[in-house]
């Protein structure tokens, strides 16, 4: 079973990532059982049935997806992920940010795909909760370190989803004499 980081620990996952066929039909595609995170296309084409298994149906977007397509459906989706096909890909941190701003999205934010540990600290800040790097990416021992270097940074200086207030406005200044 994959493992993945969420709110600061590592977990193992009972979701599965659904892709679509060779023929990229998301109208025929036959989703197994159990928890599984299916392409927008997906949930577009087969939102009527699907959507009678609350909590074990979420939705992945590329970066190339508008979030404002699931905004209706937001409430009733137990968890978003947002695929990183390429580590150079990062409209993926657009697309958390607005889930979590201005759409007020809270349930699980999850990053997908290539997630690197380089990158672990901006997926954070963006508002991602859950990090899920390709299966046998990393060893268990590379998470543990990858988890403890999310505490690297005490206060970032600038503003994000998680701090909403830069450095310069959160600290006390005494009044100069």
């Amino acid at each position: 079973m994959a493992k993945l980081i969420k709110n600061g620990r590592i977990v193992s996952d009972d979701w599965q990532i659904v892709l679509l066929g060779e023929d990229g039909r998301a109208e025929d595609l036959a989703l197994p059982a159990g928890k599984v995170i299916v392409p927008l296309s997906v949930w577009q084409a087969q939102r009527e049935p699907i959507a009678a298994r609350q909590g074990e149906i979420a939705v992945w977007l590329d970066g190339s997806d508008d979030p404002a397509q699931i905004v209706a459906d937001l409430a009733a989706l137990p968890l978003v992920a947002i695929r990183f096909p390429k580590f150079t890909d990062g409209r993926g941190y657009s697309s958390a940010a607005l889930l979590r701003t201005r759409y007020g999205y809270t349930g699980e934010l999850r990053a997908i795909g290539e997630v690197l540990r380089d990158q672990f600290q901006a997926f954070t800040r963006c508002g991602f909760d859950a990090l899920q790097p390709a299966q046998d990416r990393y060893t268990d021992e590379q998470l543990e370190r990858a988890l403890a270097s999310l505490g690297d940074f005490s206060a970032p200086y600038q503003r994000s989803v998680t701090e909403t207030e830069p450095l310069f406005r959160r600290q006390q200044r005494g009044l100069a004499a």
